[in-house]
Order: C-alpha cells, then structure tokens, then sequence
C-alpha cells in the first residue's frame, strides 16, 4: 500500500501496489517514446516516419504473436511481459499497437500543428496522466471505469502546454486540452492510444 499526504498533511491510502506502480511506469516510459515521432517526422518526413511506425506495429504484432504461442522473442517478450496489467495476463498485449497506430493516424490525417499536438496528447496527456492517477489519485471520477481527477488535471495541463507552445494561442489551447481531457476520461481501455489523438487533432485543426 502507498500512502499520499495531501496539501493539509492529511495521509490518505491507495489501492496501488508497488508491483503495479512499477509495471505502469514501465508501461508509461515505453509510452512517452512516442512524442519522439513529431521531431523525426520533421528531420526525416512524414511518409519515412509513418513506414517505421508502420514497421513497429508489425514488427511488434509478430512477436506477440509468438510469445502468445509458447516462442519467446529475447528482450521484446520479456518486456511485454513485464510491462504487462493483470487485465493482460494470457492475452494478447494491444496497447503498443493502438499506440503506434494512433501516432501514424495523426501524421497522416493532420498537418502541423495538429499531427503533432496530438502526438503530444498521446505521450504526455495520456501517459502522464495514467501515471499520476496510479501514484497520487485519489478522487475518482464517475464514469470513467476509476479514473482519477488527479490524472484528468494532468492530462489537461499537458496538452495545454503542448497546443500552446506549439499555437501560441491561449484560449484555443484551453479548449483543445478540454477536448483532450474528457476524451481521456472515457473508460476506452487500449483504444483510447487511437481514439484521444484523432479527437485532439481535429480538435486542434478546427479550433487552432
């Protein structure tokens, strides 16, 4: 159990263990790779970026398949494995998939500044998010399969920083980090890697 002290020092308990808290920020550091994309698209183009995402995914997809079927691949199923949630045991690991996936939608369907806030949306706003709901939330939100407000909070902070470094432009920033943050809060499970960056990027290209 880990215990939190709140801003009056109250201490409050969670249901986090440290074997979860490590698998999420294995999970989450694998996550954050992906806010690389937007610089490697732009030093090498999308169409090279996409075709190595596009690789990844099925580079990836095979060797979960193999380990599904008792081959282990050395290094990748070993950190599939550990990286992997309870609610993933014996089953067929997704989340990479989705999350290469929605990183090649977004340099396809978008143009900048777009494609990359919702890259960033994805890295930061979803991976940060998950990460501080794990360690520090407390108060849980209704609907949203136990999400925290803590990590909401963080999710609209990341992609408002994001949208408004990039747009220069505060109170459409505000709006697409609102966007981003309700779409976040949706009980989508491995979906919400391709659903949260299709919704903040035309968020982004409409409203910025």
């Amino acid at each position: 159990m880990i215990q939190n002290v709140d801003a009056f020092g109250i201490r409050s308990r969670t249901n986090v263990g440290i074997d979860e808290i490590r698998i999420e920020i294995l999970r989450k550091s694998i996550h954050l790779l992906i806010a690389l994309v937007p610089s490697l698209s732009f030093f090498i183009g999308v169409f090279p970026t996409t075709l190595i995402l596009a690789a990844g995914v099925i580079f990836y997809a095979t060797c979960e398949t193999l380990r599904m079927n008792g081959k282990e691949i050395p290094v990748v199923s070993a950190v599939t494995s550990l990286a992997a949630r309870k609610r993933d045991a014996g089953k067929f690991v997704l989340g990479p998939i989705t999350l290469g996936l929605g990183a090649m939608l977004s340099l396809i369907l978008y143009p900048e500044p777009a494609a990359s806030i919702a890259i960033y949306a994805l890295a930061f706003g979803d991976g940060l998010s998950s990460l501080v709901g794990k360690l520090f939330g407390t108060i849980r939100l209704p609907f949203t399969g136990g999400k925290s407000l803590e990590g909401s909070l963080t999710c609209f902070t990341a992609v408002f920083v994001s949208a408004f470094a990039l747009s220069g432009k505060a109170l459409p920033s505000i709006a697409v980090a609102i966007i981003a943050t309700v779409t976040e809060a949706c009980p989508l499970k491995d979906f919400d890697n391709i659903i949260l960056p299709l919704v903040t990027g035309c968020a982004a290209l409409i409203l910025l």
